[in-house]
């Protein structure tokens, strides 16, 4: 497995050469810097420690800055690790975009939008009890029935109900690489990528 911390940038549509129109994902794919590299025989399992987005000093603990001092970088902002990297990286390197090429099927990793407390028409998509008649003048947008009355007694459990939305950790497969570029760091990624711009995500393949 291959993967990297990148930072959702925004939307934006390139054609192929057939001239269709195809929607994709800009994202800032690294530079990640091997922060830790876990092995067998130490910890029990091998694994690649990747960090990425910087980070003063002032806002980071003396642990952290410790931890990076060995890696001979900065503090960084998020941390991630990988299990079962493919790629072989001694600490301190460096992991950028150039690990993706034109074509390449990958996963992508994010945290959705939060919408904060919302009701059924907007989270479930309920047409709401009905019009605003015969003095149902505030029922439009209600649940309506949530259950029976005396043979349940009870509401059950997983009822489609108002509650939080949003905010979730969402994976993505499938998704191509469109487009690398190396110089910027950037990739293109066909479709959309949960989450808002500037947020993070996880691509790997």
């Amino acid at each position: 497995m291959k993967g990297i911390i990148g930072k959702k940038i925004g939307m934006t549509s390139i054609f192929a050469p057939d001239g269709k129109q195809i929607a994709c994902t800009i994202i800032e794919a690294g530079p990640c810097v091997v922060t830790q590299v876990k092995t067998e025989e130490v910890d029990g399992y091998t694994a690649l420690q990747l960090a990425f987005g910087d980070k003063t000093e002032k806002h980071s603990t003396k642990s952290e800055i410790n931890h990076y001092a060995k890696a001979q970088t900065a503090p960084k902002r998020f941390v991630k690790e990988f299990r079962n990297y493919s790629l072989t990286k001694a600490l301190g390197e460096t992991i950028s975009v150039d690990i993706f090429s034109e074509g390449d099927t990958v996963e992508v990793i994010g945290t959705t939008k939060g919408k904060g407390f919302q009701g059924v028409v907007k989270r479930h998509g309920f047409s709401g009890v009905g019009q605003q008649s015969h003095g149902q003048h505030d029922r439009s947008r209600a649940p309506g029935s949530i259950g029976n009355s005396s043979d349940a007694s009870r509401v059950f459990k997983g009822m489609r109900m108002a509650g939080r939305m949003g905010n979730d950790r969402v994976m993505l497969k499938g998704l191509k690489v469109l487009k690398v570029f190396p110089d910027k760091n950037y990739i293109l990624v066909s479709g959309s990528v949960p989450g808002h711009n500037n947020s993070i995500v996880l691509i790997q393949k």
